[in-house]
């Protein structure tokens, strides 16, 4: 389903006059303070998010998926869902691709279809943290890193094929994340482990593109326990810097151990210009892939400040790439989505009040307290008419949620796609 102009009006028309009378005290509230709402507005338009094409479908745990009705069994159709999600936000202009689940099988075909719903294709990402069917060699004890060379070989050789794939798109970045690691001490040699991956990436590098990125993930465990080859940002970093310029850290908010200071690794790869790009999600525990913003919303908004602050003066680091990563277990993956997208508007906005000057002033006086007034002063602000009049300004809906259920969306697609339909990935 492609969502019309007319779907968008008649879903606005109810909510209009209360939004502009919030829009207008905001705006008036603003202005005196000494904001320029305009150029809020247009950051909060411009700013785009990926969304993944594993995360149109219902996620699962270790222990089972339940499925969700009318899910996309195309590539074709995930992007379909990309656009009734960027229709609606105007938010989500952007799809990344998990090779080998969504190879196109007309490439052209699936550009058309991006190209018409305004959806561009961000970073491809590959997989070596199973094994693929026919494949010759096994990942079960690793694959860039794995003792084997053939498995190393395989392992690089799918990466090069993703970057292939990627270029034929349009994609400008190759995120790489791996499992690679052990379950139980002695397992593995810490030392070779960590070299054959850097061998690995080095060998991949070579074929990245002159107009690319390559981003690397880190995680501190899982699935495998007891080590993790890339475990944190420094082996992430020392990696990126082994293989050159064009390589970077990829921060994933779940891929920390508990209360890690993920606005301080933000802060300061973005002063050595090693930032590469951002995977949004939330967590009570650990990698829960949860709703962003739904547990630790204070957290988020302090990540952004950094961010902001990285993007006003660090100008050796490069423009981020900006994806959602998260496994919505028994929620509608769409409004899921819907919902995630407007928690990282909402901690960007805030951010963009926080007065930078003042701040940095109190800094350099040791004034904790005021310090703490300026950054809770900013995150106290209800910036939600902010966020509807960026989307309002780009023909999207006032209220996405409302819009989507009032549109009877998930209806649509269960009756244009059956009850029993499975989305590749996990």
């Amino acid at each position: 389903m492609k969502i019309q102009d007319q779907h968008i009006q008649d879903a606005n028309k109810n909510l209009l006059e209360n939004h502009n009378d919030n829009f207008d005290f905001l705006a008036n509230q603003l202005t005196k303070n000494g904001h320029d709402v305009n150029t809020i507005l247009s950051k909060l338009a411009e700013f785009q998010v990926a969304i993944p094409s594993w995360a149109l479908g219902a996620g699962g745990t270790r222990f089972g998926r339940f499925g969700f009705y009318g899910e996309p069994t195309t590539l074709e159709q995930k992007i379909e869902d990309v656009g009734i999600l960027h229709a609606l936000t105007q938010t989500a202009g952007a799809v990344s691709l998990h090779i080998p689940w969504d190879v196109p099988q007309d490439y052209n075909t699936v550009k058309e279809l991006a190209s018409s719903l305004d959806i561009k294709f961000d970073a491809v990402n590959s997989n070596t943290f199973q094994d693929q069917k026919d494949a010759k060699e096994s990942y079960k004890y690793g694959s860039l890193s794995n003792t084997s060379q053939a498995v190393r070989e395989q392992a690089i050789q799918h990466n090069i094929d993703v970057i292939k794939i990627g270029e034929k798109l349009g994609s400008k970045a190759l995120t790489v994340w791996l499992a690679d690691g052990s379950c139980f001490p002695g397992q593995n040699n810490f030392q070779t482990a960590f070299q054959n991956t850097q061998d690995s990436l080095k060998t991949i590098y070579k074929d990245i593109p002159e107009d690319w990125k390559m981003l690397i993930e880190y995680k501190p465990y899982e699935p495998n326990f007891y080590s993790t080859v890339i475990q944190d940002w420094g082996a992430s970093l020392m990696l990126a810097n082994e293989c050159g310029e064009k390589a970077y850290t990829l921060v994933d908010l779940g891929h920390h151990l508990p209360n890690s200071n993920i606005e301080q690794i933000v802060s300061i790869l973005s002063l050595k210009g090693k930032l590469g790009g951002f995977h949004f999600n939330d967590s009570k525990y650990g990698d829960d892939d949860l709703t962003v913003g739904s547990i630790k919303p204070y957290a988020l908004f302090l990540i952004f400040n950094e961010l902001v602050y990285g993007m006003a003066n660090n100008p050796q680091n490069p423009d981020l790439a900006w994806m959602i990563d998260a496994s919505h277990n028994i929620k509608d993956p769409l409004e899921d989505l819907i919902q995630s997208l407007e928690a990282i508007q909402e901690a960007f906005a805030k951010a963009l009040l926080v007065d930078q000057a003042a701040l940095k002033a109190a800094q350099l006086d040791n004034d904790v307290v005021k310090c703490q007034e300026i950054l809770q002063g900013a995150y106290r602000t209800d910036v939600r008419p902010l966020i509807e009049k960026a989307r309002v300004n780009r023909g999207g809906a006032i209220s996405p949620i409302k819009a989507y259920r009032e549109l009877d969306l998930r209806n649509y697609l269960i009756k244009e796609r059956g009850r029993n339909t499975v989305a590749t990935g996990l």
